[in-house]
C-alpha cells in the first residue's frame, strides 16, 4: 500500500511520502488551532509544516514543483500560515493590542523586501551565466572573473528569505501565549532586520567588478584560446543529468590521443557530472555561439550519442564526423538508422560491421572502422578462482528501456529468481548486484523489483553473517579486515577533501576561471581511487554478498573481482567478454535459446536462462572447475569476433583510424580551396571552407527561422 502512495505520489520513498503528508494535514491542523484558539497547538502544527516542507526542498520532491503549478507555491504556504498567525491572535482577543497591528505590519513589510529581493537575486545570477563554461581553459588570463556570491546568499534565496518569517512567528506565539507584547516585537525586529540585510548583502554583486563580462567579451576569450591551443580531435556531447556516464567512458581515450583533443558539451548538468580530466572542456548550450565558435582546425569530430543537437555540429564540412557510440551491443540503439548521417561509424570488432549490414539501416560497409574498445584496457583476463576462495557471481542487469518490452531487461521476470538460485547455491558463491543507474527511472514495476532484488541480497548476507562457516574466516582476517577498513576511511576522507576543494569553486563562472586541471592533485585523486578500490574489497570477507548501487566500485572492477556474470542483451555483456570469463544473458522475452543466440550475437558463447533461472546450475560448474566449461573456446572466438584481435593495442589501433580520417577531411578542404580558385568565379561560402563560421541573421539556436 506504501508503494502504490509512493508511485501514485510521485515520492522518491517513504520518508518523502510522510512529510508529504504531514506538510498536507499541517494547515488545516493550523486553522482549527487558529480558530480554538490553542497557542500550543498552532506551535507544534506549524513547527511540522516549516520543517516537512523544507525536508521536501531539500529532497528536491516532485510535489513541491507540483505544488507551485496548482498556485499552492512556497510563497502562499508561507503567507497562509502568516494570516493563520493572524487570525489566531484576532480569536485570542489580541485585534485593538498593538501586537496585532505589528504583525500585520511586520508581514505586509516582509513581503514589500521579496520584490527586491528576488529582483537582486535573479539579476545576479543572469548576469553571472556566460554564454560558455569551460575546464582546463586558461580564460582568467584574457579576462576578468570576479568571485561568485558566497553559496549562503544564492543558493535556494528564495527560500532561506521566506524563513526570516521565523523569528516573528515565534516571538508572535511568545506573545499570545503571555500577553506580553515585547517577545512579539523583538522578534518582529529581527525578521524585518534580517530582511533587510539580506537585501542589502546582494546589492554590491551587482555593481561594478563584482559583474563578470559580457558574452562578447568571453567569446572573443574563448576565441583566442581555441586560436592559441588549435584543437583537431573534438569529443562532442549532449544529453541529460542521467547520461553523463556515456561521455566519461570516453574521457580516458581522449587523453591517450596523439592529437590535440577538445571536449565540447551542450549542457551545463552534464559538465557539473563530468569526470576529472586532463582534456580541455568546452559547454556551450547556445547553438547559435558553437557555430560561431572558431573550430577551423578541428578535423575530427566524435559523437557519443545520437541526439537531436548533433546536428548543430554535424553542418560543419571542414571537419569529418564519427559516430563512436557508448557502448557496443545487440540493443536496436547499436544500429540506429541516424547513424547514416555521420562520415563513418566506429566499431569495437567484426560484429559492430555485421550488426549494421543485417539491420540495412543505410548504412554503408565502406564507412565502418573497427577499432576495438579501448576502455577495456582495464579488465583483466580470467586467472581461474583461486583454491579456498569462495566464487563470485556479478549480476548486472540493465534498466527497463524507454518501452515494455519484455526482453529489455531481466529485472521484472528472472531478477528475483536468479538472485534467489545463487545466494542459495551448494556450494556456496557470493553475490555482487551491481543495475543499472537508469533503474527504475521510468518503470514503477522495474523499481519495486529492484528493491525486491535489494532486500533478498542484504538478507542473504545478513544470514551469512550469522553462519558459523563463514563467521570463523571472519574471525582469521579480523586483523587484515581492520586494516582494509581504516585505509577506506583514510583514503575516502582524503578524496573528499581533495574533490570538495575541487568542486568549490562557486558558480560556473568561477570554476571557469578556476577550473585548470591542478596535475599532481589529479595524479593523487586516480591513486587513492586505486587504494580505496582495494581497500573496499578487502574490508569486508570474500564471502560477503554486496548490493553496489553508486559509482564506486565501478563496473569494470567489479568485473575484476568476479567469477562470472549474469546480465541481458547490454555492451555490458559485450564488455564481460573481453575478461573471459563464464556469463549467463536471460532471455527475458522467451524467445527460445536457438532464436535467442540469432538475434544477439553476444550470447553465442553464454549460459543462456529462462525466467525461471534453471539453468544457473551450468554457470556455477563452468566457475568452480574448468574442465566443466564447454563454452571457454567459443568465448575466445566470440571475443576476438566482438572486439578484434588483441594486437595491435586497441589505442593504437583508434588513433590511426583518427589520423587516416583527419588526412580525409584535410583532402577535402584543400580541394575545396583548389577547385575556388581555379574557377576564378566567387570565393567559397565561409561555411565550407576552413575558418570561422558567423551565423546569418534570423538564425537561432542552430535553426534557420521561417
Amino acid at each position: 500500500m506504501i508503494s502504490t502512495a509512493i508511485r501514485v505520489a510521485r515520492v522518491g520513498s517513504a520518508a518523502e511520502l510522510a512529510a508529504a503528508a504531514l506538510m498536507t494535514l499541517g494547515f488545516p491542523c493550523l486553522m482549527l488551532a487558529a480558530l480554538l484558539p490553542s497557542v500550543y497547538a498552532f506551535a507544534a502544527a506549524a513547527a511540522v509544516t516549516y520543517l516537512a516542507d523544507h525536508y521536501l526542498h531539500r529532497k528536491d520532491s516532485y510535489l513541491i514543483n507540483r505544488l507551485g503549478r496548482i498556485r499552492a507555491g512556497l510563497s502562499i504556504r508561507f503567507l497562509i500560515r502568516q494570516l493563520l498567525l493572524v487570525l489566531l491572535l484576532a480569536r485570542l482577543s489580541l485585534s485593538d493590542d498593538l501586537t496585532f497591528y505589528g504583525a500585520i505590519a511586520c508581514f505586509i513589510a516582509f513581503y514589500g523586501l521579496q520584490a527586491p529581493h528576488g529582483a537582486l537575486a535573479t539579476l545576479i545570477q543572469h548576469r553571472r551565466t556566460m554564454p560558455v563554461a569551460t575546464r582546463n581553459v586558461d580564460l582568467a588570463s584574457r579576462i576578468r572573473i570576479p568571485d561568485a556570491p558566497p553559496r549562503l546568499l544564492l543558493r535556494r534565496s528564495g527560500e532561506k528569505m521566506l524563513h526570516l518569517d521565523l523569528a516573528a512567528v515565534a516571538g508572535l506565539l511568545v506573545s499570545g501565549a503571555t500577553d506580553s507584547p515585547a517577545a512579539g516585537f523583538a522578534g518582529i525586529a529581527v525578521t524585518l532586520a534580517l530582511g533587510a540585510l539580506y537585501v542589502l548583502a546582494l546589492v554590491p554583486y551587482v555593481r561594478g567588478k563584482r559583474i563578470p563580462p559580457k558574452a562578447g567579451q568571453v567569446l572573443a576569450a574563448l576565441g583566442g584560446w581555441l586560436r592559441d591551443y588549435r584543437p583537431e580531435t573534438v569529443l562532442y556531447f549532449s544529453g541529460s543529468k542521467d547520461s553523463a556516464y556515456q561521455v566519461n567512458m570516453w574521457l580516458e581515450t581522449m587523453e591517450q590521443l596523439d592529437t590535440r583533443p577538445l571536449i565540447i558539451l551542450r549542457e551545463h548538468v552534464i559538465l557539473e557530472k563530468l569526470a576529472p580530466t586532463t582534456v580541455p572542456v568546452v559547454c556551450v548550450p547556445g547553438g547559435v555561439h558553437l557555430m560561431n565558435m572558431d573550430l577551423s582546425t578541428v578535423r575530427v569530430t566524435l559523437y557519443a550519442a545520437n541526439v537531436g543537437k548533433n546536428i548543430h555540429m554535424l553542418r560543419v564540412p571542414t571537419m569529418k564526423h564519427v559516430f563512436i557510440g557508448h557502448g557496443d551491443s545487440d540493443k536496436l540503439a547499436s544500429v540506429n538508422p541516424f547513424s547514416k548521417v555521420y562520415d563513418e561509424v566506429w566499431t569495437a570488432g567484426r560484429a559492430g560491421r555485421d550488426r549494421y549490414a543485417i539491420a540495412d539501416v543505410g548504412v554503408r560497409d565502406e564507412d565502418i572502422v573497427e577499432v576495438g574498445r579501448p576502455q577495456l584496457a582495464p579488465i583483466q583476463a580470467r586467472q581461474g578462482v583461486p583454491g579456498g576462495r569462495i566464487p563470485t557471481v556479478l549480476y548486472a542487469p540493465t534498466w527497463e528501456g524507454w518501452d515494455d518490452n519484455p526482453g529489455n531487461t531481466s529485472l521484472l521476470l528472472a531478477g528475483e529468481n536468479i538472485v534467489r538460485k545463487l545466494v542459495r547455491a551448494d556450494p556456496p558463491v557470493r553475490v555482487l548486484y551491481k543495475p543499472h543507474p537508469f533503474t527504475g527511472t521510468r518503470s514503477p514495476r522495474a523499481k519495486a523489483a529492484h528493491q525486491r532484488i535489494t532486500a533478498l541480497v542484504e538478507k542473504a548476507a545478513a544470514e551469512r553473517a550469522a553462519d558459523p562457516r563463514f563467521t570463523a574466516e571472519t574471525a582469521a582476517h579480523a586483523e587484515v579486515k581492520a586494516q582494509a577498513q581504516a585505509d577506506l576511511a583514510r583514503t575516502g576522507a582524503r578524496l573528499a577533501e581533495l574533490t570538495r576543494s575541487a568542486d568549490d569553486r562557486g558558480d560556473q563562472a568561477q570554476a571557469t576561471r578556476d577550473g585548470l586541471v591542478d596535475l599532481p592533485r589529479h595524479e593523487e585523486i586516480a591513486r587513492l581511487r586505486a587504494e580505496w578500490n582495494d581497500a573496499y574489497w578487502r574490508s569486508a570477507g570474500s564471502w560477503q554478498h554486496r548490493v553496489i548501487t553508486g559509482s564506486e566500485p565501478r563496473l569494470y572492477d567489479c568485473f575484476n573481482v568476479s567469477d562470472a556474470m549474469v546480465s541481458d542483451i547490454s555492451s555490458v555483456v559485450s564488455d564481460f567478454i573481453a575478461s573471459g570469463k563464464p556469463y549467463a544473458v536471460t532471455d527475458s522475452a522467451g524467445l527460445g535459446t536457438e532464436e535467442f543466440k540469432r538475434q544477439n550475437t553476444a550470447v553465442r558463447a553464454a549460459v543462456i536462462l529462462s525466467n525461471s533461472a534453471d539453468e544457473l546450475d551450468q554457470l556455477l560448474a563452468a566457475v568452480r572447475d574448468p574442465a566443466a566449461d564447454p563454452l571457454a573456446g567459443d568465448r575466445a572466438e566470440l571475443r576476438r569476433y566482438l572486439l578484434g584481435p588483441d594486437e595491435p593495442k586497441s589505442i593504437e589501433r583508434f588513433n590511426t583510424a583518427v589520423a587516416q580520417l583527419a588526412l580525409k577531411a584535410e583532402a577535402r578542404n584543400v580541394g575545396q580551396a583548389a577547385r575556388a580558385a581555379a574557377a576564378g568565379g566567387p570565393p567559397v561560402p565561409a561555411a565550407l571552407l576552413p575558418g570561422q563560421r558567423v551565423a546569418s541573421a534570423g538564425e537561432t539556436d542552430g535553426v534557420t527561422a521561417g
